[in-house]
């Protein structure tokens, strides 16, 4: 029976390109679970956008001299061609700058004031009084009261890696100004999280399934004291307090983003034509959302939104799994933004294909620990392993059958005990594979994956066919015939991960319909004034296909190309050098 799976994935901050930290930790993971998904014919809804509202719009604006807005849909445009570019097939890709993000947001504000669940208190907040505001945390600097860093910021220091509070740092400067700021008392609505501390830590024990470093943390922080969380901000830029009297106050960008998964699911219901289909993944109790972040989130998406959701309405689904990822690293250090530190996706897919970097992102993928991305490692990867193991054997295979048996699938003689046992082990790899995919263990899933193409090679170099042709062309042709469908089968295992190269190669193995659906960016005018990224699904989807091939003899093939290039070692040190220039302006 189809299951509901809701796949909710962090919402990027709209104020520059992402970098791949960011598609590691959280936007890959989330596509290859929903490929694998759609697969077997699940019912999948994939939602996400870009975070119009968070101070480093704001920033970005203030540098640049512009509006806020100009900077997000500036950078929301950017991350739509990102990810259609690199295959991340959002059911809908969204903002929270759209009129209905707006609309629940408030209604979820004003439902819990009016519970009792927020209430106001006073606040001591640094005010400049050159530029007459108060200042979020992001808008002071000042030295490191831990590092001694000159240029900390007021919720965290990049140097080492502290979060502050603003009003910690050492000689604080206003941003905009450079001048000192005073600490001025301002009312803010708190969220009364304590209130909820029972509910929370019963809901957080049920998890057996969550990632241990994720239940860890969460009980963790329940068990030394939930305190009161601000919900307002001294702002004009944000989604307005519901309230009289406050409408020149916002929301704080914590609390409202995090909204944004269950907004932007009836915006996707709406927007295909019946507006309440988003509840079949929030009110079925056997429905299971996913919600993939990095591991700076985890406080957010396993405390204060379940807590939310508890107060508001508690028909809706809290999250099931919380598969949160840890960091990766760039060449030995963090990814640091503020420094430029970083290989960003779009300046990557202009000078390599998407599969290659899925696959080693992949295979390096930060699921339980840091990991490092290096480009010695993504260069030995995409030659030794990926090309090596995978492509090669396609290219060998197809272009061998295309070439000697009149460009079909060669009819095959009686298989032999070698041939049946290779093809059960490929078969036994969908209940595998499957599992890991399953339980979000995509790195292993990949790696059981490409184990079994390398069985595959070395069933071939025990076979020889080219040998085999010259003396028994029926031993050759079934061999081949084994071999074709093996790939056609680790084609499928491989999809979730490599959806670009295995849509080749099913193309290549006769198949009309694709894989997968195909990702559109639709325009302001098709949606309301907002673009989107929106996934259409193949017409096969909604069928189980996740089983092992029945490839038929005498199918046409197509003839093959070349699935990935090698790329020369020199690829190294000139990424690297281009990663020092660039951090040097």
């Amino acid at each position: 029976m189809a299951k509901r799976i809701g796949i909710f994935v962090a919402w990027p901050y709209a104020n520059g390109d992402l970098h791949l930290g960011h598609v590691a930790g959280v936007y890959l993971p989330a596509d290859i679970f929903a490929r694998y998904h759609r697969l077997r014919g699940n019912q999948v809804l994939m939602v996400s956008g870009s975070d119009a509202h968070g101070t480093p719009i704001t920033v970005a604006a203030d540098r640049e001299g512009v509006s806020p807005e100009e900077i997000f849909r500036r950078y929301h445009h950017r991350f739509l061609e990102t990810y259609r570019r690199l295959g991340i097939s959002f059911d809908l890709f969204t903002h929270t700058h759209t009129e209905n993000h707006v609309a629940v947001s408030q209604d979820i504000f004003r439902t819990l004031n009016e519970r009792g669940y927020l209430f106001t208190r006073t606040q001591t907040q640094f005010y400049c009084e050159y530029d007459r505001r108060f200042l979020p945390d992001r808008y002071v600097e000042g030295t490191c009261p831990y590092c001694g860093y000159p240029n900390a910021r007021g919720d965290q220091c990049d140097n080492c890696g502290r979060t502050l509070d603003a009003t910690e740092l050492i000689d604080p400067r206003c941003r905009l100004c450079g001048r000192m700021p005073v600490l001025r008392e301002t009312e803010h609505f708190f969220f009364d999280l304590p209130a909820f501390s029972d509910q929370l830590l019963e809901y957080i024990e049920r998890q057996a399934h969550w990632r241990p470093n994720v239940q860890n943390f969460v009980r963790n922080f329940i068990q030394e004291g939930l305190k009161p969380r601000p919900v307002s901000r001294d702002l004009d830029w944000g989604v307005p307090i519901p309230v009289p009297g406050y409408e020149h106050k916002v929301m704080y960008v914590w609390f409202e983003a995090v909204i944004g998964y269950l907004s932007a699911s009836i915006e996707w219901a709406r927007h295909h034509g019946d507006g309440e289909s988003w509840e079949a993944w929030w009110r079925d109790p056997s429905a299971r959302g996913y919600y993939f972040i990095g591991k700076d989130n985890i406080p957010f998406h396993a405390l204060i939104w379940p807590a939310e959701l508890m107060g508001y309405d508690r028909s809706l689904n809290l999250p099931y799994d919380i598969p949160a990822s840890e960091f990766l690293n760039l060449e030995g250090q963090q990814f640091s933004t503020s420094r430029n530190w970083a290989v960003w996706v779009p300046d990557f897919l202009d000078r390599y294909a998407p599969d290659p970097l899925r696959d080693y992102l992949t295979s390096i993928a930060p699921e339980t620990r840091d990991s490092e991305f290096t480009w010695h490692g993504f260069v030995e990867r995409n030659n030794n392993e990926l090309l090596a193991t995978w492509g090669n054997l396609v290219n060998r295979v197809v272009s061998f059958a295309y070439r000697n048996f009149d460009g079909r699938v060669p009819e095959p003689g009686q298989l032999s005990e070698r041939d049946r046992n290779l093809l059960d082990q490929i078969g036994q790899g969908f209940a595998a594979v499957g599992a890991l995919y399953e339980r979000v263990e995509l790195k292993a899933a990949q790696r059981e994956a490409m184990a079994l193409a390398r069985e595959v090679n070395r069933y071939l170099d025990e076979k020889a066919p080219w040998f085999q042709i010259r003396e028994n062309r029926e031993a050759a042709a079934t061999t081949i015939f084994v071999a074709l469908r093996a790939i056609d089968s680790l084609k499928l295992l491989l999809s979730p991960v490599l959806p670009f190269s295995s849509e080749q190669v099913h193309h290549f193995l006769g198949y009309e319909s694709p894989l997968f659906g195909e990702q559109v960016i639709e325009p302001g005018t098709a949606t309301g004034g907002h673009e989107v990224l929106t996934y259409r699904p193949a017409a096969s989807e909604g069928e189980d296909r996740w089983k092992p091939s029945e490839l038929e003899p005498g199918r046409t093939l197509r003839q093959p190309v070349v699935l990935y290039q090698k790329l020369d070692e020199s690829v190294v040190e000139e990424e690297r050098q281009r990663l020092l220039v660039q951090v040097r302006g």
